[in-house]
């Protein structure tokens, strides 16, 4: 019986000296909270996307806390739109700069009516795991797999996949890019959400390659760069690409593509939206 008496004073003196350290620990070895970082980051959405730059919400926020000099910008939160920047911007009392809200678009319309697949692929149904597999089964080896690891990676439900290629809502979307870094093919990027143009193809092959492998592909005939009337449409390395701060929204390379791979849209996004 003494015995146990022992073993538990030891252990309750051993708790009440753990006790007595860590109060003293707390008392001298306090540092005091930024209240800044906790107020810019009460601002931010919490999607951690990373579109701002920095590794999710606290980065951006402990960047900007930190930015003595008011260097860092303060609208880079694109999920979060001018909403979020004028409360940054207040917490900061810096003045509201504008966010250039974005949208995301799949660089692919080679759904199941224009091009095939090389191969049934029996295994995990995940666009990563079919791309470990001889590049991927479709025939147009840049094209769109299929499987939805975009659509798994949206928070905002905005990608649906339809007839074998990704179909992204662009008035659900917020342009936090989490779609981008998700896709093996990298063919969804990220655009103003102001712009109409979009090419609609990934593919760098030759377009002889090209027109076998799927019939909605840019062909690289440049008729979309001929008719342009400021220069804005380019071919490179056998893709059409759009410089819009030439763009004058003309409609004129739509209008002479063949294979349609250049169209018009409303990609306003949901920010825009609201607005």
């Amino acid at each position: 019986m003494t015995e146990i008496l022992i073993a538990a004073l030891v252990v309750t003196g051993i708790g009440l000296v753990c006790g007595l350290i860590l109060v003293l620990a707390d008392r001298f070895m306090h540092v005091e909270e930024d209240h800044t970082f906790t107020e810019i980051r009460a601002c931010l959405p919490g999607a951690n996307c990373g579109a701002c730059g920095y590794t999710g919400c606290d980065g951006y926020a402990k960047a900007l806390a930190a930015d003595k000099e008011g260097a860092l910008a303060t609208n880079l939160c694109v999920p979060g739109a001018d909403a979020v920047a004028a409360q940054i911007a207040s917490v900061l009392g810096r003045e509201a700069m504008d966010v250039i809200e974005q949208v995301a678009v799949a660089g692919c319309d080679g759904d199941c009516n224009a091009t095939r697949v090389k191969y049934e692929y029996q295994g995990v149904k995940t666009c990563a795991a079919v791309k470990m597999l001889y590049g991927g089964n479709g025939l147009c080896s840049y094209g769109c797999i299929g499987l939805g690891d975009c659509a798994s990676a949206c928070p905002n439900q905005a990608i649906c996949i339809k007839e074998g290629i990704a179909h992204i809502d662009t008035r659900l979307c917020t342009g936090c890019g989490m779609c981008t870094k998700t896709c093996p093919q990298h063919l969804i990027r990220l655009m103003p959400d102001v712009e109409k143009v979009v090419v609609m193809c990934s593919n760098h092959d030759k377009g002889a390659q090209t027109r076998k492998a799927c019939s909605h592909g840019c062909i690289a005939c440049r008729k979309c760069e001929k008719n342009c009337p400021t220069g804005a449409v380019t071919v490179v390395n056998n893709l059409a690409s759009i410089d819009y701060s030439k763009c004058i929204k003309c409609n004129k390379c739509s209008d002479n593509c063949p294979t349609g791979a250049i169209m018009i849209a409303d990609l306003s996004g949901i920010h825009r939206q609201r607005g």
